[in-house]
């Protein structure tokens, strides 16, 4: 499967997809298309984390005041649940492989 989960908002999704063809890919914009419970517990299947897959970057992150508190790999996962923001972008798939942000790593 190749399957990219990307933010249209987000100048590094743009600016990576752009530099891509990803013609054989499937595209999921988290915003309009949220991660559901399977699609983010196979994405830790893969990375066998869901802290790698949070993004502190999220304005969220500052406004919950997260960084102060002990946070849980369910804690993650349930954060990046309810909020898409908290989810890194973009999150590349190529077989069983993922790259977080940079597709070069996987390729």
């Amino acid at each position: 499967m190749k399957k990219i989960y990307h933010l249209k908002t987000c100048n590094t999704c743009r600016r990576i997809l752009k530099e891509m063809d990803t013609s054989d890919f499937i595209l999921q914009e988290i915003k309009t298309e949220p991660i559901t419970v399977k699609q983010l517990d196979e994405l830790f299947s893969l990375t066998k984390s869901y802290e790698v897959l949070f993004s502190r970057m999220a304005k969220k992150y500052k406004q919950m005041d997260l960084k102060n508190q002990l946070l849980t790999e369910n804690d993650y996962r349930q954060l990046i649940l309810d909020e898409y923001t908290f989810l890194k972008r973009p999150i590349i798939i190529i077989g069983d492989e993922v790259s977080i942000r940079n597709p070069k790593k996987s390729q």
